[in-house]
């Protein structure tokens, strides 16, 4: 890693010819892959991620380069490069401020834990989803963890540092029976080391996963309808991450190409909608201490009781606003420039009891898992397919479901959102963008939608 001072002579040189903004984003990173299918250890990966990304800003007009050699030549021999795209006025750069602290509570870092007793502890994971029942055909297990440290430097005076630590434990099980199969995922991630299987349960989670799979082997095709939907906490906040989280980062909002542009301060949902991003939940799989372009993170309300309070806003898209920054400028690694991100995305606990939603649905489906999906940021427009479904008829949890698509838009479901439970959960996903694949949590209590079109093929009601 280079000196402070070079830096700092980095920083000039690239103002040398009239650039407003310059920044320098050094990484390195440290991967793991171990992954067991069903009774064998299947892969194991290392890799480093290891480089430097500048970015130089004039008015609207921004270029950016990369290297993997951090060297003061290379570097130089980059920044010099790219500030030949501008024309205008030397500058200065603000002198470099010294670095915060950063917040790093990892207790049992992977890198001091052996592969030994990593593989152990999937193979047994293993044992308990494929020894749930004779009809799970096949599992996997897999931990996926990363250590990256960053250092940022812009030509405002910030200079700061950050170190992620990242675990995930892939569960996954096949049922198969009579010709179908059925399979069932969970992903937990968190912020952490080895720590994440005391603070996970996996166990719990691997015969859950298998016990669900054998269940949806009985469950029947569903009838294309509107309805009523119970969308279950935890993963089911994957709808509001993506139909309306995205719509909502300054990357959508300032080009114009979001259902909420200018609407800051009017109703975008109803009553009793509370929406938050906090990049700073202790040990979230979507937390960092600081943000990719060095700002510290924070919690931003985004809706509140219905009203547009703010967006998630990045540095060059806050200037183009006239907003300011709010610490949600995030990148995949030194190769993409940052752009506004979401980091731990969520609907806030309400006052309704589950069980009592539940009571109070006359009909309609209960989505208690969803799988993938497509989603349009500029319309809001999405469709998600229901992993693991099951009907509501006079108040009760019925038939399991099949072949479920949740269809609609961001912006008019938020309105249709009649009901919010007080059991607030999470769920850990990559989240892609225009700055690559990055960590974040989606999350929401149990909420009904009163009226959604879900497709489906079965046959007539």
């Amino acid at each position: 890693m280079l000196n402070k001072n070079v830096i700092q002579d980095l920083l000039n040189d690239a103002l040398q010819t009239g650039a407003d903004f310059a920044e320098l984003f050094f990484e390195d990173t440290n991967q793991e892959a171990i992954r067991v299918t069903s009774k064998d250890v299947s892969n194991v990966s290392f890799n480093n991620v290891h480089g430097v990304g500048v970015r130089l800003i004039k008015n609207n007009d921004v270029v950016y380069g990369y290297s993997n050699d951090v060297s003061e030549e290379k570097v130089r021999a980059l920044v010099v490069s790219l500030s030949a795209s501008f024309t205008g006025e030397k500058k200065e750069a603000t002198p470099l401020r010294e670095a915060l602290p950063f917040d790093n509570k990892v207790k049992r870092p992977m890198e001091d834990v052996s592969a030994s007793e990593k593989t152990e502890k999937l193979l047994a994971l293993a044992d308990v989803i494929l020894s749930h029942d004779k009809r799970i055909v096949q599992s996997i297990t897999q931990l996926l963890s990363w250590k990256q440290s960053i250092l940022v430097a812009n030509s405002n005076g910030v200079y700061q540092n950050d170190e992620r630590h990242y675990a995930r434990v892939i569960l996954m099980g096949v049922a198969s029976e009579n010709g179908q199969m059925q399979q069932v995922f969970e992903g937990p991630g968190r912020a952490m080391g080895f720590e994440i299987f005391d603070d996970v349960n996996p166990f719990a989670l691997a015969k859950n996963v298998a016990e669900r799979a054998i269940h949806m082997l009985s469950a029947q095709p569903i009838v294309a309808q509107e309805m009523s939907v119970v969308l279950a906490n935890g993963w089911g906040g994957v709808i509001f991450h993506e139909a309306c989280g995205h719509p909502l980062e300054a990357t959508s909002v300032a080009k114009g190409l979001s259902p909420f542009t200018g609407k800051l301060g009017q109703a975008i949902g109803s009553s009793v909608v509370t929406a938050y991003d906090d990049g700073d939940v202790d040990g979230a799989w979507g937390r960092t201490s600081f943000d990719d372009e060095g700002m510290k993170t924070q919690k931003n309300l985004l809706i509140e009781n219905g009203i547009l309070k703010s967006y998630l806003v990045d540095y060059r898209n806050g200037l183009t606003m006239n907003h300011k920054p709010t610490g949600s400028g995030r990148r995949q690694n030194y190769k993409f420039p940052p752009t506004s991100r979401m980091n731990t995305t969520y609907i806030a606990p309400g006052k309704d009891k589950v069980e009592d939603i539940i009571k109070d649905t006359k009909y309609g489906l209960y989505a208690k898992q969803l799988g993938g999906g497509q989603v349009s940021p500029a319309t809001g427009e999405f469709n998600f397919s229901v992993s693991e479904g099951y009907m509501i008829e006079d108040g009760k949890l019925t038939t399991p479901v099949k072949g479920a698509m949740l269809i609609g838009k961001g912006h008019e479901v938020l309105f249709k959102i009649d009901k919010v439970a007080d059991n607030l959960d999470f769920g850990q996903g990559m989240c892609g963008s225009i700055s690559g694949s990055i960590p974040t949590d989606v999350g929401q209590p149990t909420i009904r939608v009163s009226k959604m079109t879900v497709g489906g093929a079965g046959g007539q009601a």
